[in-house]
């Protein structure tokens, strides 16, 4: 259905640090700048990436958007929370673990990255 994600930064450098540690943390490698200023990430079959606006104005995180990333199990999502706060991003919700719901148990992790965008890491048990 997706073929790609894409968030706006008001500071592609900051942003670069920020989601080449978490990547890192999920077995990716670091972004790639084009000749745009865009960072492009592709891990597992995906593609990610990170741009100034097209428009010229502010990057905004989108009101009630998330972005999930899927992951092996609980560890990494730890170890790419842990990379995204030590990198410019903000715990957010309540602390990674298990919650219990519709779609069963699930392990997540949130975080918002420097601009704002949140972000979901997600193991289904």
């Amino acid at each position: 259905m997706y073929s790609h994600n894409m968030v706006g930064s008001n500071d592609i450098d900051r942003s670069k640090k920020f989601y080449d540690a978490t990547f890192a943390a999920l077995g990716g490698n670091p972004g790639i700048k084009d000749d745009k200023g865009r960072l492009i990430y592709m891990h597992n079959g995906g593609i990610f990436l990170v741009t100034p606006p097209i428009d010229g104005k502010p990057a905004t995180a989108g009101n009630g958007c998330t972005i999930g990333f899927a992951m092996e199990n609980p560890e990494q999502a730890d170890a790419w929370h842990a990379a995204g706060v030590a990198n410019g991003g903000t715990a957010i919700e309540d602390p990674p673990g298990v919650r219990s719901g519709g779609m069963g148990d699930l392990y997540l992790a949130y975080l918002r990255d420097p601009d704002g965008n949140k972000l979901c890491a997600l193991k289904r048990m």
